[in-house]
Formats: structure tokens, C-alpha cells, sequence
């Protein structure tokens, strides 16, 4: 059988654009995701539906492909990097929290040749891919797949409530709409978790339309690499329970993610050709972006350890409450976020092993980027991941210097003391000096694991563009590229609600021919 779109990857785009395709009965539609598949949500795993003891991201997880990258050159282990291996992507996985970027982000996109994704551009596909429980209004979506909510302040843990206190008397205004263009401050994230359960994209979009008889969906099936006649794309190869066949379509979208989605296309040999060549992969195209441009928000952990008395418990929300605020000198609004969490374990520990609380400082918008490179032509072989914080420009080292002595101030707040015994780190000695601050950064960033940009979109004149803002790889036809990897930089937010836009975006887009 030969069928009208072949998706790969069942993640937090893929999903959206197998269910907007499949509105049409009389096209055929092929989801495939390497990971397992939980169609009834009485058998879905505890692991995946309840996201507050994070178990799910945890390093071996069941459903975690687990990944390694490296950051710094002082850093001599690799950090870990979680992606979703299930039918939902990394949104089955994720935080949840439905943060959108800022209106800035998606003009500079537009500023970038990508007229077609400003922010007045994507607003109506923000709206129609959620259901905001809590504010209706022109900003907000009523009708979409993933409800949107915000932990009232009477729910508030009490780290929430000394966190948010402690903030606003440092003159931080009240942020109660974190998704308004004018966004700033300190109030509930939004979130897509009603009740604690993790509604991912197969929880949502994918449950509105299985039923469908035009929509396929297989799960653990590796691909292998796409088929190519010429320029154009007519398949993929792929791999289930054993078996190495082809799968024909009349257009392949490859929805992998910012890791999956360029390693495939090397695969498939579209990439820089030396890498291609030093693997003995037939160079298809040569497209030197693929793998380039890795976006991402470093992040340090600024643990605590609480007093004795003080409850900590797994099964609460751990984080309700964030401060977004422009770092000083900055010209970029919003570009630091404080996260202010009620428990917290150790990185790359047991998830349910309490060390106390923590505040989570993230860069929202960093000046470097990072690369990434296949090293085998095993599609089960990661590929070597690269970060590169700190490496390209000053400013990004320096800001998230000020975010940390800023937690430290914040920490000094009355209402922090029946809470906090000491802090664990930065110590004493890494807080002596901004050198020394500096170097504590560097040995401990981490990633915020919102990967992007690895197959950036832009117009022809950008030699490292891979697709077209409408996702069309170029150089070839009948493939495109929709997830996180064609952001042509990270948004000042969590980047799950933006890649579910994308969807929206890029499946209207092939609906219309």
C-alpha cells in the first residue's frame, strides 16, 4: 500500500499533523514511532499520566531514549538528555508546563525571511491548540486538544508561597497570565495537567482520532533512512520485530525531534558532506545546516536543604509558581526564568530521593549554540551531541551569574526560614567572586532539554537554512521537516506549546497542497 503521508515520529508535532490530516477521509495516513504505543488510557503507565514525581524522564526509563551530550570543557561527564520513546514524543514525558515563547521570538523569526511566522502569524494556531480553563479572551484558546491551567495561589505549597513572597518584595510585578504578550514577573506557570495527569499529544490529539479507518498508526518500528528516486522522496526503510522493508508514500514528514530529525536526514544522506562521507553514506544532498544551530536553554540547579521538620513529598506539584524577568543590561525581555521547586532530587538520580527544594535558573534566550553529528549509520546509535554553553558569547555566562546571586538574595527572605536549613550549592567559596561563580557555572549547566533549531527554516539566501518556513526540505521534494529542529532559535519559554503550534502550522499549510 502506498499511502499519502508518511509521518515518523509520534512526538508533540507529529501527532497534531497525523490528526489535522487525517480530517480528510479520503487521505491515507501513516504515523510511525519507534517507541511503544498505549492506545487505552486504563492501561496507559503511571510512569507517563502522572507527571509530578518525574519518573518518566528519569536516566533508563522505560520510555526515555536517554540520551548523553556534552556542555563544557570543564565539565568531564556528559549530562544526561532525556527524549520521549512512546507514542506522545517528549510531551509523554515533559514537565508540563504550556509556556509560550514571547511575541519578540516569533517576530525575529519573521525578521529572519520567515514573513509567514510572526507573532500575529501563530497566535490563531496558539488558540486553536489549546483550551485555557482559566482565562477566555483574545489571547486564549477555548475549542483546542490540551487543556491549560494554572495551580490557584490557595493551592500553593508553602516554597511557593515564601518564593512568591520573597519575589514580589523585590519589586517584581504580579504575572498572573504567563501566556499574555506582556507577560513578565512572578505567578503560576500555565500548565497541562489537570488533576496531575500529563496530557500529552497522544492523550489528546491522537485519542480524537484513532478511530479514524484512513489513520494508521504503528508503533515500535525504527526507521531506517528515506527513500529517494532522484530529488524526491518515496518512502522510508524501516524496521519492526525483526524485519527490514520499505513503506511507500507521497510525502514524508519527518517529525523526529531536534535530535531524531537531522540524524535521520544524514542518514538518509542529506546533511555535511564530510560527515556523510566519513560513514560511507551516499551523499543525496549536500546541506551543510543539518545538525547546526542547536538551540537550548542552560540551566543551573540551585539546591537546598530544608529543615528537618519541613515536609517534602514526591506526589505534590513540584513547581507552581516562576519568576520571568529581563537580566540587567539585557536588551532581550524575559530572558531569565527562576523556578522555584517544592521538591527536589539529585540530577540523574532516583527522582522519588529527596535532597530538600531547589530553584532552577534557565537562560531563556542564549547567544550560543551548539552542533550535532551522526557517528554510525545505526539509527540506535545516538548521535554525539554537542552543546557548547558558554563558549560563543560572554553575555550568557554573565546573566545566569546574576540569576544565581539573585536566589541567594531571594533566600534571605523572612519567610524562607522555617524552610531552609543551608544552601547545598553554589558553596560559600563559589560565591567569593564572579570568577569562581563562573566556574562553578560551567562545571554544573545543564540542559532545560528543550533541543532546537538542528533543521532551521529560512529563505534561500541562508546557505544553512534546511527547510523552507513551510518545512520543505530544500533542494528535494516531497519531504519536509515540522517539529522543534526548524525553530531558527529557541524561544524564551518552554518549547512543548510551540512545537504543537508548529504542527498546527505546517499541517495547514500541506492541507492546502
Amino acid at each position: 500500500m502506498k499511502y499519502d503521508y508518511i509521518i515518523v515520529g509520534a512526538g508533540s508535532a507529529g501527532c497534531v499533523i497525523a490528526s489535522r490530516l487525517s480530517d480528510d477521509p479520503n487521505k491515507s495516513i501513516l504515523l510511525l514511532e519507534a517507541g511503544p504505543d498505549y492506545p487505552d488510557f486504563e492501561h496507559y503507565p503511571d510512569d507517563l499520566k502522572f507527571g509530578y514525581n518525574q519518573t518518566a524522564s528519569a536516566v533508563d526509563a522505560p520510555h526515555n531514549w536517554s540520551f548523553q551530550g556534552n556542555t563544557t570543557p570543564e565539565q568531564t561527564n556528559p549530562i544526561p538528555v532525556p527524549r520521549g520513546r512512546v507514542v506522545g514524543g517528549s510531551s509523554a514525558i515533559n514537565g508540563q508546563v504550556l509556556l509560550r515563547g514571547v511575541p519578540e521570538d516569533y517576530d525575529a523569526w519573521a525578521t529572519l525571511g520567515n514573513d509567514q511566522w510572526g507573532f500575529t502569524d501563530v497566535l490563531p494556531y496558539l488558540r486553536k491548540l489549546e483550551t485555557d480553563t482559566d482565562i477566555q479572551d483574545d489571547f486564549h484558546g477555548s475549542e483546542g486538544p490540551i487543556p491549560v491551567r494554572r495551580h490557584k495561589q490557595e493551592t500553593w505549597l508553602p516554597a511557593q508561597n515564601a518564593f512568591y513572597a520573597a519575589v514580589r518584595d523585590q519589586g517584581y510585578p504580579n504575572d498572573p497570565d504567563m501566556n499574555h504578550p506582556e507577560s513578565g514577573g512572578v505567578g503560576p506557570i500555565p500548565m497541562n495537567n489537570p488533576n496531575g495527569i500529563r496530557m500529552s499529544t497522544s492523550l489528546t490529539y491522537l485519542a480524537e482520532c484513532r478511530h479514524r479507518l484512513n489513520l494508521t498508526i504503528k508503533a515500535n518500528v525504527t526507521t531506517h533512512r528515506v527513500i529517494f528516486e532522484g530529488n524526491q522522496a518515496t518512502g522510508v526503510d524501516v524496521e519492526s520485530d525483526g524485519e527490514r522493508f520499505v513503506v511507500e508514500g507521497s510525502e514524508i514528514i519527518l517529525c523526529c525531534g531536534a535530535i531524531g530529525s537531522p540524524q535521520l536526514l544524514m542518514l538518509s544522506g542529506v546533511g555535511p558532506a564530510d560527515v556523510l562521507k566519513a560513514l560511507g553514506i551516499p551523499v543525496i544532498l549536500e546541506a551543510p545546516g543539518v545538525g547546526q544551530n542547536l538551540r537550548d536553554h542552560p540551566n543551573v540547579r540551585v539546591p537546598i536543604e530544608v529543615q528537618d521538620d519541613f515536609p517534602l513529598n514526591p506526589e505534590d506539584p513540584r513547581s507552581q509558581v516562576a519568576l520571568r524577568y529581563t537580566a540587567t543590561g539585557s536588551d532581550l525581555r524575559n530572558d531569565i526564568q527562576i523556578m522555584a521547586s517544592s521538591f527536589s532530587s539529585p540530577i540523574s538520580g532516583d527522582p522519588l530521593e529527596a535532597e530538600g527544594i531547589r530553584f532552577t535558573c534557565i537562560l531563556e534566550l542564549a547567544y550560543g549554540s551548539g552542533h550535532l553529528k551522526i557517528t554510525s549509520t545505526d539509527p540506535n546509535v545516538q548521535p554525539e551531541l554537542n552543546y557548547n554553553y558558554f563558549q560563543d558569547d560572554p553575555r550568557d555566562l554573565s546573566r545566569l551569574n546574576e540569576a544565581v546571586r539573585k536566589c541567594v538574595q531571594i533566600l534571605e527572605h523572612e519567610d524562607y526560614k522555617p524552610i531552609v536549613k543551608r544552601l547545598i550549592e553554589p558553596e560559600a567559596a563559589d560565591l567569593a567572586s564572579d570568577e569562581a561563580l563562573n566556574l562553578w557555572l560551567k562545571k554544573s549547566v545543564t540542559t532545560t532539554q528543550h533541543i532546537s533549531g538542528t533543521c532551521k527554516m529560512g529563505p534561500d539566501s541562508d546557505p544553512m537554512a534546511v527547510v523552507d518556513q513551510q518545512g520543505h526540505v530544500k533542494g528535494l521534494q516531497r519531504l519536509r521537516v515540522a517539529d522543534a529542529s526548524i525553530m531558527p532559535d529557541c524561544i524564551r519559554a518552554n518549547t512543548n506549546c510551540t512545537t504543537i503550534m508548529i504542527g498546527e502550522r505546517v499541517a495547514d499549510w500541506i492541507k492546502q497542497g
